[in-house]
């Protein structure tokens, strides 16, 4: 039997990011059947790829094992002695991944590197007079890095899991099944330039905690987001946290069976994405034409205001220059949650 011939893919972080190579590495190996992938990543997200066939999940901790350049080499040490792959597609582009890069060239073979368009982002925020013009998405980009290396192909994704079929016993003992829609929301994100003020959401969850069809499922994790979880759910009816209750493909299972997800630019929006729940999403000093947005989402469903001054982030981290935050602040409960009535009502 011919040897399968494999990729070397790397990509790291953050859990977004990796949520989008997902559609992308199944569409290749849908392309290429005698193909395999080993996939370099966060040992926290190995279950994103655990139901893919040819797919080596190769965990990288690079807070302990494979820290620094010292626990590059010996990654790639670990790679050459266990593996065999043809290529490298180098999906991240940060310091590490060039090091392994470097490595493999070393090695007499050839990597190919995702071009993340960092320049027209950077004249994106930087510019006085926004062109706001629809950049590459994260996975159009990721498509091209395969097509470099010489594997086109078309998108192909059918979803993380299916659509149909009950809940895991575990999820249905904590989840109401009695309930006809579920609404998910995930209100917090990395950076405060992408977070709806809190009083705003808890309104939100006010209004749908008095429908009696409705369940709301809160997602998020941490101590501060588990106390508001817990503040929210001790005041509002048909109201539960998910906060540290299950685990990463758990809360996607989850995640499958809501009518819609309420989500900031945060890796939420991309779980949900996986498995075609639309998405509701928040967007304040960031902004959906930078190619962050979810795969195969509604534009239509990005919640933002047209300000001269949007986008000023890429990735939420700069304070507001106006000291406001009226991209957030100036969004109203209405505007949200008429998108969200437009999932609800559907199912009905």
């Amino acid at each position: 039997m011919e040897a399968r011939k494999n990729l070397l893919v790397m990509r790291l972080s953050a859990m977004g990011d990796v949520a989008m190579t997902v559609p992308v590495i199944a569409s290749f190996l849908k392309a290429y059947p005698k193909m395999g992938v080993i996939m370099l990543s966060s040992p926290r997200l190995s279950s994103l790829f655990e139901g893919m066939e040819r797919v080596t999940f190769l965990p990288v901790d690079t807070k302990g094992t494979y820290k620094g350049l010292f626990g590059m080499v010996k990654l790639f040490k670990k790679i050459k002695k266990s593996y065999s792959f043809e290529k490298m597609i180098d999906l991240h582009d940060v310091i590490r991944s060039k090091e392994v890069r470097t490595m493999v060239g070393m090695s007499g073979k050839k990597s190919y590197v995702i071009n993340k368009g960092r320049k027209e982002k950077k004249r994106l925020v930087s510019s006085q007079e926004k062109d706001r013009k629809q950049l590459k998405t994260s996975v159009q980009r990721y498509v091209e890095a395969f097509e470099a290396a010489g594997y086109p192909f078309a998108l192909d994704f059918d979803g993380l899991m299916p659509k149909d079929g009950p809940l895991p016993e575990r999820i249905a003992k904590e989840i109401r099944t009695d309930k006809p829609h579920r609404i998910a929301i995930a209100p917090f994100a990395q950076h405060a330039g992408k977070i709806l003020p809190l009083e705003k959401t808890e309104q939100i969850v006010a209004h749908y905690a008095e429908r009696d069809d409705t369940q709301i499922l809160l997602f998020g994790g941490g101590k501060a987001e588990t106390e508001t979880f817990n503040a929210w759910t001790a005041k509002y009816r048909n109201t539960l946290s998910m906060a540290g209750k299950f685990s990463l493909i758990e809360e996607i299972q989850v995640l499958n069976h809501c009518d819609v997800l309420l989500s900031m630019d945060s890796s939420n929006m991309h779980l949900a994405s996986l498995v075609g729940t639309p998405v509701v999403s928040v967007w304040g000093a960031t902004h959906p034409c930078a190619g962050f947005y979810g795969y195969g989402q509604d534009p239509s469903d990005a919640v933002q205001l047209d300000l001269p001054c949007r986008p000023c982030s890429i990735y939420g981290k700069k304070p507001c220059a106006r000291n406001d935050y009226a991209c957030l602040n100036g969004i109203s409960n209405d505007m949200i949650i008429s998108r969200l009535d437009k999932y609800i009502e559907k199912k009905r």
